[in-house]
């Protein structure tokens, strides 16, 4: 039986790919679980359709997360720290700390799309990176300061 894939597949393909597989194994595993449709005129402009709507869902969805990073571009954020002695600072500033001074200005961002190699342990100016999709990052500048 001939099935197009929905999604990839280690051992048979890539989603959209047309393959030919056991009958039992597309009426019993495949098509129920969703992960193919059988290979019909129908269902090939039905997944055409989808996919062109799919595509359609990225494209918005990059545009406002690229409008969104030149937002993020242009604002600067000021983490204050307590420090000690020859100004060695207690702590550290987390992905968690930069998230938090986003949403207090209004930008709800996961702590796990800043990309910090290291947690920040010295005063100074930072340009830290925040990834939005895989293909949109942006750069926002933390001024990391004391009491």
């Amino acid at each position: 039986m001939k099935v197009i894939l929905r999604k990839d597949i280690a051992s048979l393909g890539k989603a959209e790919e047309i393959v030919q597989v056991a009958d039992g194994y597309a009426r019993n595993y495949l098509i129920p679980k969703g992960l193919a449709w059988t290979a019909t005129s129908r269902n090939m402009a039905a997944y055409e359709q989808e996919k062109r709507q799919k595509a359609l869902r990225n494209n918005k969805s990059k545009r406002d997360a690229q409008g969104l990073a030149e937002e993020l571009e242009r604002i600067s954020l000021t983490a204050t720290v307590s420090v000690g002695d020859e100004d060695r600072m207690f702590g550290s500033v987390t992905s968690q700390t930069i998230a938090n001074l986003l949403g207090e200005k209004g930008y709800d961002i996961d702590r796990r799309k800043i990309l910090l190699d290291d947690s920040i342990r010295a005063l100074g100016i930072y340009n830290v990176p925040v990834r939005l999709l895989p293909d949109v990052e942006a750069k926002v500048k933390l001024w990391v300061v004391k009491e």
